[in-house]
């Protein structure tokens, strides 16, 4: 775990922060935050004891969204938290995507209706449109009393356990925030909760005035499904092109359209060291990697470093540059995630937070096989079939 400490950052880290944050700002609209705290938590042994012990700590309200939110003791563990908070009198709100938390035992969800917690689905397949059927909430946040928040990639199910020792424990990372920049985590479960619920406030909101947590300069972006160009492209966009020294992309689902590939080999071809961590032998979306992997002669001929992760599912979303910027939260590098779902990813301006993931990358590295372009080049006739076979619907992966 690495909580940031607000150590003042040297002058040629103070400009490269100076210089993203006004570009971000600028070019997606959106003010970052000063004084906020963020706590990394690797792996479910960190992420779901935090996460649970703010929502056993809640006195006024929890909201809660996720994508994913399945089966085994973790589920019932936060079933049963929720509704114990709720029984209490604390105003208990759970968001689930109608597609990606239909495993959800139905036994756990009586339990937390009965005991007054408010769930809501986000578009149940079955009352949808075909087009609002591919648009997922795809968001992970929790928010507990207005004033600690929590995003990143995990969700709620057995396989997110443990400490990625093995193919059943994922690899995943999660922040807790506390700050002003909370607001913009609440803002995005206030926005998809306003499409499922009539209420969108209540009297136990008590809309409290931000405090300082800590000296991380934090932008919330939110990227929802629409025509055209969204805040969530620009953001990463923003990123690739203002890299100088090192971008590492740390992603589970891997389908970048063209455009993007273009600009992961213009910041190689500029002499930016670019090393993307993907899934290797254990991935729960074959299709979404074979994607993926269609694109892996051109970037590694760009002299773009790909690396497969081995011991088990890589399921985080992160992404640091030049040692100053980091992007946590729910967005993977993919069609889905940005042209398609509602998704959410902290922009963090902190040198140490930045160094901390950067390390926990190079723990991951170790764990990893380096994809070599000579030998990918000469990957078998069944590999290149399997590729071309998804590339109709590469769009929606």
């Amino acid at each position: 775990m690495s909580r940031s400490s607000g150590e003042r950052p040297d002058p040629l880290f103070a400009e490269r922060i100076l210089r993203l944050r006004r570009r971000l700002e600028r070019l997606i609209g959106i003010a970052a935050t000063e004084g906020n705290g963020l706590l990394l938590l690797r792996n479910g042994d960190e992420i779901f004891p935090a996460m649970l012990g703010a929502i056993r700590a809640a006195q006024h309200t929890v909201d809660m969204m996720t994508f994913v939110y399945w089966r085994g003791d973790i589920a019932r563990e936060f079933a049963e938290a929720l509704a114990e908070r709720a029984r209490a009198g604390v105003r208990v709100r759970l968001l689930l995507d109608g597609f990606g938390s239909r495993l959800i035992e139905k036994d756990q969800l009586a339990m937390m209706e009965e005991a007054g917690v408010q769930v809501a689905w986000f578009r149940k397949p079955l009352y949808l449109s075909p087009l609002k059927q591919n648009h997922r909430c795809h968001r992970k946040v929790l928010v507990v009393d207005e004033e600690t928040a929590f995003t990143g990639g995990v969700g709620i199910a057995e396989e997110w356990c443990g400490d990625a020792r093995d193919e059943h424990e994922w690899r995943d990372t999660h922040v807790r925030l506390r700050g002003p920049a909370v607001d913009g985590l609440a803002a995005a479960f206030a926005q998809n909760w306003a499409e499922c619920h009539d209420e969108l406030f209540d009297a136990r909101d008590r809309f409290v005035e931000s405090t300082r947590h800590g000296d991380a300069v934090v932008q919330v972006v939110r990227g929802s499904a629409s025509f055209g160009w969204q805040d969530m492209q620009t953001l990463f966009r923003v990123m690739l092109e203002s890299a100088e020294e090192r971008v590492r992309i740390c992603t589970a689902y891997f389908a970048p359209d063209a455009y993007f590939v273009e600009l992961l080999c213009a910041a190689a071809r500029r002499g930016v060291t670019v090393e993307i961590l993907l899934p290797g032998p254990h991935t729960d979306k074959r299709v979404c990697q074979l994607a993926g992997q269609h694109y892996y002669e051109e970037l590694t001929g760009c002299g773009v470093k790909i690396f497969q992760y081995q011991p088990t599912m890589m399921h985080a979303k992160v992404v640091t540059v030049d040692s100053v910027a980091s992007l946590i939260g729910s967005t993977n590098f993919n069609r889905r995630s940005l042209d398609h779902d509602e998704e959410v990813m902290l922009a963090v301006l902190d040198p140490e937070l930045t160094a901390t993931l950067d390390g926990h990358f190079e723990d991951d590295l170790r764990q990893s096989e380096l994809i070599r372009p000579g030998r990918w080049k000469r990957r078998s006739w069944t590999q290149r079939a399997r590729e071309a076979a998804v590339v109709p619907i590469r769009r929606y992966l």
